[in-house]
């Protein structure tokens, strides 16, 4: 019987192919960090998000993704980061590194203002296809993170968890995650009914989201 929400898995090697050719590594660049809706960059390309807490490895996989090592920063302060990160992807997509969530240490009016940018940006991207939400394996969905699944459903954005983090897992606990995720997408009715597993050190699941970016239109 199929499992609800699947591990993503045989993929056609034609989507492999698209997607290796679209993140070549000399096709990805750092375009702006965006503080305020008007510092948006022109919706006229594909663009796809990444949000999930902080040290879930975001800034990590977004590397692994373009094959940039230092394309991708990450912040030494959980939290710290109150941007939204565009980089560009060729000349057809947006990258978009939205603020690790959680723990944020910054004072309580700054994570409010960004709060309410991020509300904006899911809500008003008419070019945004699709969010990628990091869960990191080991610990499984947590509230803050069914937070944002919240926000995405009100905003009609779908939404795909990509588990990260992978190689650092047993695969009895995997197990026991990976159902724990499952019984948790089942109340989000923007949830994409397909997990990837994934990990940025060893390279496992990269293909595979590279892929199913390039496959959005």
């Amino acid at each position: 019987m199929q499992l609800p929400f699947p591990l993503v898995s045989d993929i056609e090697p034609s989507a492999l192919e698209s997607g290796r050719k679209l993140f070549d590594g000399s096709n990805s660049e750092f375009l702006k960090g965006v503080v305020a809706m008007d510092g948006l960059p022109p919706s006229d390309r594909i663009e796809v998000c990444f949000a999930g807490r902080s040290n879930v490895g975001k800034s990590t996989l977004i590397n692994a993704l373009t094959g940039r090592t230092r394309l991708a920063r990450a912040s030494n302060t959980p939290g710290r980061t109150q941007e939204i990160n565009f980089f560009t992807l060729a000349e057809s997509h947006y990258l978009v590194d939205l603020p690790g969530y959680g723990y944020a240490n910054a004072p309580l009016a700054v994570v409010e203002k960004w709060q309410r940018l991020l509300k904006r940006y899911l809500s008003g991207r008419v070019n945004l296809r699709r969010a990628f939400v990091l869960v990191d394996l080991r610990h499984g969905i947590k509230a803050v993170d069914e937070e944002i699944m919240s926000l995405l459903d009100s905003s009609a954005v779908t939404f795909q968890v990509v588990l990260t983090k992978a190689d650092k897992v047993k695969d009895k606990d995997r197990e026991k995650t990976l159902a724990q995720v499952r019984e948790k997408l089942a109340k989000h009715p923007a949830a994409f009914p397909e997990i990837v597993l994934t990990s940025s050190e060893k390279g496992d699941g990269i293909a595979d989201l590279r892929a199913i970016i390039a496959g959005l239109d």
